[in-house]
């Protein structure tokens, strides 16, 4: 396992990160994955044995069940750990119990605290973008828990490219904390965050960590075209197959994945995390698993790496189409330094 540094922070964490979002069985969250105590131990276990230092959790997930199962799967190891969850989501009916408002955040930050069994939170993360919360008050709030301790460093998540440039903004005109790194969604078939958010976190010095690196699974190679994957896996079930992406473009990139898979003798899953983790811009993969085989079949992806070629069949196979300004912009850059180039 290797460790690489959080963005320009002076974090190092493992290039895999556990991802808890399957612990708890509350609600919607109970068909992500239903875990126990005794089966999360187990994977947490597995995890840290194989040199995993960074662990995922959400208060939103299983509504705090994933933060009290987490919390107690790592006691004993809790100083060795770099502990990260979010807030943001509505957590009860309750009209204020949703948000990045101040109130929110303080009493969310209190809350997971308490269900993780910690004093401090290394990394907490804004979930998503509030469109009803000035960027003032989040970040002012979450000043204030990382100058009481709380908090070590703050993070945001699915956020567009100008939201994150503001915030950076808002932080550097008000001696406020800045975000060392963003989770976004990222894979094979979905490079969205290759057009404008990772030119932006490579120029500001933000770390990347990616959710949902296997697109919900897809990416294992278990779902066969026109027809369903294993009962038991997360996109055969109902209302689990909301990550989007282009299926038919989707399974020809999928093809090239097997194919490289095969000659290597690793899984689909293993070539495609390896292919973020050789993305320069990548802290680190998130990766989610329900049984003890897949994860220890995800960590393996640290033990080899894909050659320059295998990236180039990769990277051709799932190139985004030139949107605008790229296209121009790509072109009017050729004058720089060429003197002679007179359109």
């Amino acid at each position: 396992m290797e460790y690489r540094q959080l963005g320009k922070s002076g974090l190092l964490v493992s290039e895999l990160c556990f991802g808890a979002m399957s612990f708890g069985a509350k609600g919607y969250w109970e068909k992500v994955g239903g875990l126990d105590q005794k089966v999360a131990q187990r994977l947490v276990d597995i995890a840290f044995d194989n040199g995993i230092n960074f662990f995922d959790t959400a208060d939103v997930y299983s509504y705090g069940q994933s933060e009290e199962i987490l919390g107690r799967a790592i006691q004993g190891k809790r100083d060795k750990i770099v502990l990260a969850t979010k807030v943001r989501g509505r957590m009860s009916p309750e009209i204020n119990d949703v948000g990045l408002s101040r109130l929110h955040i303080i009493e969310s930050c209190e809350r997971s605290l308490k269900r993780l069994g910690t004093d401090h939170i290394d990394l907490y993360i804004v979930h998503s973008f509030d469109f009803m919360t000035p960027l003032e008050e989040t970040l002012s709030a979450l000043t204030d828990l990382v100058r009481q301790g709380k908090v070590r460093y703050i993070g945001c998540s699915n956020f567009f490219a100008w939201q994150i440039m503001k915030a950076i903004s808002i932080s550097e005109k008000n001696y406020f904390e800045k975000f060392v790194s963003l989770q976004a969604y990222y894979s094979l078939v979905a490079r969205d965050v290759e057009l404008e958010i990772i030119p932006l976190l490579e120029d500001q010095g933000l770390g990347l960590t990616t959710w949902s690196p296997l697109a919900g699974g897809f990416l294992t190679g278990k779902y066969p075209r026109g027809g369903k994957g294993p009962s038991d896996a997360r996109r055969s079930k109902e209302q689990q197959n909301f990550i989007q992406f282009d299926e038919d473009r989707a399974y020809a990139i999928l093809d090239e994945v097997k194919k490289i898979a095969d000659a290597r003798g690793v899984t689909p899953a293993q070539v495609s995390l390896n292919y973020l983790l050789r993305k320069k811009a990548v802290s680190s993969v998130l990766i989610g698993a329900t049984k003890p085989e897949q994860l220890e079949d995800n960590l393996k992806t640290v033990n080899w790496k894909l050659s320059d070629d295998e990236m180039k069949a990769l990277d051709a196979v799932s190139l985004l189409p030139r949107i605008y300004p790229a296209w121009m912009l790509e072109t009017t850059k050729l004058d720089r330094n060429n003197p002679s180039m007179i359109l």
